[in-house]
């Protein structure tokens, strides 16, 4: 973890784009809520096979408009090398010059299709053709892609986006810091200095966890999943668990050193916010 603890931390929000103009407010409510906490950049994902172009391009606008530094997610599965370049070409025209390059899933029940397969030729071709007038952030799994066939393959690909260009990455949400740290580890041990920042998922609803943590690989510890099982439908005791949880897993993370934290706040500033309170943040 040497190299990572010289590095300035970064700390950094991420939003979905909302898909009516009340979501609009509400996230340009938020962002000016959690704007007060001087993050470096906010990022907004990027639906299956481009399914929010649009939206995600409205959503980093507004976000610039508005003063905030914006990162938007472009995924490549299903894309042409064409589509790609005139997104990057009209994020580059709005001063955008930070993106988070992924891999992508097609929209359900759609066959593989376009010129990409993986997000390393992804980052490849955005070096290629833009050099380095973009900062690409890439994902990472610290407990593995859940289409991984193997660890070690995983980490093949991780290094291959690295060395196609990366410059940093954010991970999965993970629970566990243990997962975290030995991913750091096994990187650093391939060469890879770059910086790995933890991806942090509040806890405010426990369905809602659940699912997403079916549906990505991030496990779930089996004494924290009883517990919320345990709790039922009493909101205010899961938020509160939760808020414990995810409060000690952030400060155990940065006192061990990791580069930063990255909040997926599901566009809510409330659990966010009162997790970096507590942290003193």
């Amino acid at each position: 973890m040497e190299s990572q603890k010289k590095l300035v931390r970064t700390f950094s929000f991420e939003f979905f784009p909302p898909n009516t103009p009340e979501g609009a407010d509400k996230l340009a409510q938020t962002a000016k809520q959690l704007a007060q906490l001087n993050p470096k950049f906010f990022s907004v994902t990027y639906g299956a096979g481009g399914s929010t172009r649009e939206r995600t391009l409205r959503a980093v606008l507004d976000l610039r408009a508005a003063g905030h530094a914006a990162a938007p997610h472009i995924s490549c599965v299903g894309s042409s090398r064409n589509d790609i370049r005139e997104i990057l070409k009209e994020y580059q025209t709005h001063g955008i010059r930070h993106v988070v390059a992924l891999r992508g899933d097609l929209p359900s029940g759609t066959a593989a299709s376009g010129e990409f397969h993986y997000a390393n030729e992804l980052v490849a071709f955005i070096r290629g053709e833009f050099s380095d007038q973009f900062h690409i952030e890439v994902a990472a799994y610290p407990e593995y892609h859940p289409q991984a066939r193997s660890a070690q393959d995983d980490l093949l690909s991780f290094k291959r986006k690295v060395e196609a260009g990366a410059d940093s990455a954010i991970t999965q949400y993970f629970y566990n810091t243990d997962c975290y740290f030995h991913f750091v580890d096994e990187c650093e041990a391939m060469g890879l200095s770059l910086p790995i920042v933890p991806g942090i998922m509040p806890i405010g609803r426990f369905s809602q966890l659940a699912r997403f943590s079916d549906a990505s690989g991030a496990e779930i510890p089996r004494w924290i999943r009883r517990k919320l099982e345990g709790y039922g439908d009493d909101t205010a005791s899961i938020r509160a668990f939760g808020l414990d949880v995810v409060t000690k897993l952030c400060d155990d993370l940065l006192a061990a050193g990791a580069p930063g934290l990255h909040f997926y706040t599901m566009n809510q500033a409330g659990l966010t916010t009162t997790i970096w309170q507590r942290l003193g943040l």
